[in-house]
């Protein structure tokens, strides 16, 4: 079946569902087939991560460390890694040979910061998606413009992309995380209500949109790992 027509279907079984039919369903689907979940381990993940580890804690979870995140994310990811008990996490980090050539100073995000996602994300993370068929991501339509219209279930390339939380809201994710007592990000309380890495994240004002403090004052919106009709996104728009 093609991909396109899969997560049409898919679109159609699930209009209904909740977020944990949607994850344990896709895990499940023998048509689908291997399924990894990628996490940032950022502001939000931990809601999606419960999930996976209610579901099935040895599910792979790929947590791309692009050697410039916030020493606090490192952390944070080792202790959720723990409480959660997952057991087949994957730190997966940008290929040595590469950053020599590219970026041995670490400054290529001053001059180029789309060269430096694609250095440092979307080609390890390519690479680690390699052995998969579709992956589950925490993206919500609530997050930006590019986002509005995210579907449940959508073709990446030649994978299938799952956003269990498409439809929820900030309300549902403090929620959830007030409900289960999960531990929140230590950014979050200092201002970070969305975290990437760490030259290129800043603080957000009250009244800002939660985004706002990634790679501000640009049009860059997206880091470059996902596609907009068959189209990578970098900046405000698919390129």
């Amino acid at each position: 079946m093609p991909l396109k027509e899969f997560a049409e279907r898919r679109n159609l079984l699930h209009r209904d569902s909740d977020a944990q039919t949607v994850l344990r369903h896709a895990l499940d689907d023998v048509q689908l087939g291997k399924v990894a979940m990628v996490s940032s381990f950022g502001a939000e993940s931990i809601v999606l991560l419960h999930m996976i580890a209610q579901i099935n804690p040895a599910t792979t979870v790929i947590f791309l460390d692009t050697e410039m995140l916030f020493p606090e994310t490192l952390q944070y990811q080792k202790d959720v890694a723990e409480k959660l008990g997952l057991t087949d996490v994957r730190i997966i980090t940008p290929a040595r040979d590469a950053v020599l050539i590219e970026d041995v100073d670490g400054l290529l995000h001053q001059a180029d910061t789309d060269a430096c996602c694609d250095l440092r994300k979307t080609r390890p993370l390519a690479e680690a998606l390699k052995e998969f068929d579709g992956w589950i991501t925490g993206r919500k339509r609530y997050q930006n413009g590019q986002r509005a219209t995210l579907p449940l279930f959508e073709k990446d390339a030649a994978k299938i992309k799952i956003n269990p939380l498409a439809n929820w809201g900030p309300e549902d994710l403090r929620a959830y995380m007030d409900d289960h007592n999960l531990p929140r990000h230590p950014l979050v309380a200092q201002g970070y209500p969305s975290i990437g890495c760490m030259p290129c994240t800043s603080r957000v004002s009250a009244g800002e949109d939660p985004r706002a403090g990634r790679w501000r004052d640009t049009e860059k919106e997206e880091c470059g790992i996902h596609f907009e009709n068959g189209k990578m996104i970098r900046g405000g728009k698919a390129a």
